[in-house]
């Protein structure tokens, strides 16, 4: 069975920092590529940064290039993302989801992931 916890979200002025962590479990973890997703109030979910199995190959919105990092620890069966420079326009639910190596679609495409966590909120304020 798998599982995804995502955790490290919270309320932080504009500027500030976090570092939100996915951890799965129940599948061959570097086998799978992992990728954040954020959903705004009212807004559709949207792909944030993405990371191959391995994690030498990286992808970023274009909203959030230069500001935040995706790294993975494939040992941990985790997954971070450094959030630097933070946004009032940043705040929402932040998921992560996995699909395996080979999948045809879009890295940001929301239908080709599965194995979603509950979510962690990041609410930044002016």
């Amino acid at each position: 069975q798998v599982q995804t916890v995502e955790s490290g979200g919270g309320l932080v002025q504009a500027g500030s920092s976090l570092r939100l962590s996915c951890t799965t479990s129940g599948l061959p973890f570097g086998d799978y590529t992992m990728t954040w997703f954020r959903q705004a109030p009212g807004k559709e979910r949207e792909g944030v940064a993405y990371a191959s199995g391995s994690g030498s190959v990286t992808d970023y919105a274009d909203s959030v290039k230069g500001r935040f990092t995706i790294s993975r620890d494939n040992s941990k069966n985790t997954v971070y993302l450094q959030m630097d420079r933070l946004k009032p326009e940043d705040t929402g639910m932040y998921y992560c989801a996995s699909r395996k190596r080979g999948t045809i679609g879009g890295r940001f495409s929301t239908p080709t992931y599965s194995n979603w966590g509950q979510g962690t909120q990041v609410t930044v304020t002016v």
